[in-house]
């Protein structure tokens, strides 16, 4: 009997225990929440708690930008009621293979360093809740090189990529790999236009469609991890796919300036 009692007792304990949220942020969550579209149920205290925390990071994170601490500025977005831990989860996207495919690049020995050129004319695109951030790469990089040997401008299928690259080694919005995409579309003999195949973030069936082929891979090579070689081969070669680890805090409220490496 007493044991049972006291079992009661804990949980009605633990069960009344109150998280201690700032009311001074309540109007800006508010607007946040109607900003994002965000709804709760039982666990809106939890959400606003790590909101609130992750708020507070960037405010000080910019009061200390102002006094010349930082290169950088940073900004409350939609991931703002997540945790580091499941953005982490839900963003991580690459995933590293030990043997990687294609052959390595070398740097050229009589390379020139070309006239700088601004690549970023394609309209940004949001992956949303799909950790598809190795197709974009891909696709990106695939669009320019068709740009760079044809003049043209087309869209790639980035859903093209998420659906049909399984036997390649990706996993669709669970991440994947740039040279696994490249490798599929090599092994297809094609990849679709965003237009005929457009991005819905969630994996599906397979519906590449041969006729609506607007790309292909022949050959890739993979650039060593050094800063020459990586500017080697995009003055010599062009776009090409490159990956970093996005999954600190800085990165995910990152607003403007230069991040430097931490």
């Amino acid at each position: 009997m007493y044991p049972f009692v006291f079992l009661i007792a804990l949980c009605l304990g633990i069960a009344s225990a109150t998280i201690e949220l700032d009311q001074s942020l309540d109007a800006q969550w508010i607007h946040w929440k109607a900003t994002h579209g965000k709804q709760y149920g039982m666990n809106e205290g939890w959400r606003k708690a790590v909101w609130e925390k992750n708020m507070k990071m960037i405010e000080q994170h910019n009061r200390e930008q102002s006094q010349g601490k930082h290169s950088f500025t940073m900004a409350m977005n939609g991931f703002g009621d997540m945790t580091n831990e499941e953005f982490r989860h839900m963003m991580n996207g690459l995933k590293i293979e030990k043997d990687e495919k294609g052959k390595m690049f070398k740097i050229p020995f009589f390379a020139d360093i070309y006239v700088p050129v601004d690549r970023r004319q394609t309209p940004a695109v949001s992956p949303g809740r799909c950790a598809s951030g190795w197709a974009f790469s891909a696709t990106g990089a695939l669009e320019g090189q068709m740009f760079r040997k044809t003049g043209k401008r087309v869209s790639l299928s980035v859903q093209n990529l998420l659906d049909c690259s399984w036997p390649q080694g990706n996993e669709g919005c669970n991440g994947g790999l740039m040279s696994n995409a490249f490798q599929y579309v090599k092994n297809n003999g094609g990849l679709d236009t965003e237009e005929s195949y457009p991005y819905v973030a969630r994996d599906g069936p397979c519906k590449y469609r041969p006729e609506h082929s607007a790309a292909n891979v022949t050959a890739f090579e993979n650039i060593p991890q050094q800063e020459e070689a990586l500017m080697m081969a995009v003055a010599n070669m062009g776009p090409i796919s490159a990956a970093i680890d996005a999954s600190l805090d800085t990165f995910r409220f990152y607003k403007e300036g230069k991040h430097l490496s931490m």
